[in-house]
């Protein structure tokens, strides 16, 4: 291979595949999108198919212009933005520009797509290069002219009876939808009062349990007031409690799949207190990589954005030997655990995951930042329990009868 090219959209992104390429290869980052459509007009030609009309956007046309120049002096240039559309759609622009810059002698222009940054997933992307995929990036596209149909009609109305600065468009619009109606909803529901009766026993031996009312003559019930739910417990106290039936069964709890980008957000909020925002920007730097120690910048996860559960069978081989190796054969299942994504997910990539067993988070975590550290380690912990078998309880119930009444304790120990 002669002199190449590659193109990506971070600077970050940048310095990492270049340590994995060779000397024959200069990467450049096109520091996001470069061209895009103008930002004081509609930017739509609506009498004309709806054909877009892009400009370069503004502060960009250096870097487009190096991009440029260095393709006139590559025989090959790879365009490696992120793998979804909008990464298609920089990449898309980007070849546009180099074939209109350099025309008879326009490069070999390959799209090269990873879903992890490390050196292996780069070797195999630059080697098995793909075309431009056109429907990527006319997606993208509708997306953009529908943001812009949308919002800059109703964007002023708003200015006008709302508040300035306010925006709507494709994704604001149907959001306000489902708050209105999800209103409605609330307006509309009739509330009503339940109450529940629970007793505190003494079996023969200590410790005390509470036993939950839950039939009465042996039919179901409903406690609408305070009168009734006291009537019932002044008529318990006069009886006697007798153990009526014991029964033992044993439940399984599966592990949740790994992480795709919702779930991610939804769990760093539970459990971290994280906002989207924040999430998403730490995982794009675990991503993009970190430098550590000797070994420089490393990507630590996959691709953040993805709605697929998908594994890899690489990655599976090895987190199926780091549990054997770490936990032992008992909690290893005789076979990888397979989930499956839910109907309508793109699934075009990876589910959210370590990039290596190696890095545990106890081995990088003097690299990380606190935050980004709590956020890999909620996925490596997520992903590593993902493939390991289901958690198993013993589970129990006591039937204890009260004269009418018939109440029930349940208990379980993993």
């Amino acid at each position: 291979m002669g002199n190449a090219l590659v193109v990506v959209e971070s600077p970050a992104k940048a310095k990492t595949i270049k340590k994995y390429l060779g000397k024959n290869f200069s990467v450049i980052a096109s520091v996001g999108h470069v061209i895009d459509l103008p930002t004081r007009e509609l930017g739509v030609d609506v009498e004309n198919d709806f054909t877009p009309k892009y400009v370069i956007i503004r502060g960009k046309s250096k870097v487009l212009k190096k991009i440029t120049d260095a393709a006139k002096k590559s025989d090959s240039v790879f365009l490696a933005p992120d793998p979804d559309r909008e990464g298609e759609a920089i990449a898309w622009h980007i070849a546009d520009r180099i074939k209109k810059a350099t025309k008879k002698n326009c490069p070999t222009i390959h799209r090269a797509r990873f879903n992890e940054i490390t050196k292996a997933a780069i070797k195999e992307a630059i080697d098995n290069p793909t075309e431009l995929d056109g429907n990527l990036f006319e997606a993208q596209q509708a997306r953009r002219v529908l943001d812009r149909l949308v919002g800059y009609r109703i964007s002023p109305l708003l200015w006008d009876k709302v508040r300035r600065g306010l925006s709507a468009g494709r994704v604001q619009s149907v959001a306000v939808r489902i708050v209105c109606e999800r209103e409605a909803e609330v307006d509309a529901f009739q509330s009503k009062e339940y109450w529940s009766v629970v007793t505190k026993l003494e079996g023969s031996l200590p410790p005390q349990f509470e036993a939950k009312l839950i039939k009465i003559e042996e039919k179901d019930f409903d406690i609408s007031d305070e009168g009734g739910a006291t009537s019932i417990v002044d008529e318990l106290r006069k009886q006697n409690f007798t153990l009526a039936a014991i029964r033992k069964s044993e439940r399984r709890r599966r592990p949740s799949p790994p992480f795709i980008t919702s779930k991610i957000q939804q769990e760093a909020a539970r459990k971290l207190g994280f906002t989207a925002k924040k999430t998403m920007a730490l995982a794009q730097m675990l991503y993009e990589g970190i430098e550590i120690g000797g070994e420089g910048a490393v990507g630590l996860i996959t691709y953040m954005r993805t709605d697929s559960i998908r594994v890899s069978n690489l990655a599976l081989d090895m987190v199926r030997d780091y549990i054997k190796d770490k936990y032992g054969d008992k909690m290893l299942p005789d076979k990888p655990v397979i989930y499956k994504s839910k109907r309508g997910a793109q699934d075009a990539h990876e589910a959210i995951r370590p990039t290596s067993m190696d890095r545990s988070p106890e081995v990088v975590k003097e690299y990380l930042e606190r935050d980004a550290y709590r956020l890999y380690d909620l996925i490596w912990k997520r992903f590593i329990a993902s493939q390991m078998k289901p958690a198993v309880f013993d589970q129990t119930a006591f039937d204890v009868m009260a004269g009418r009444f018939k109440l029930r304790a349940t208990g379980q120990v993993m």
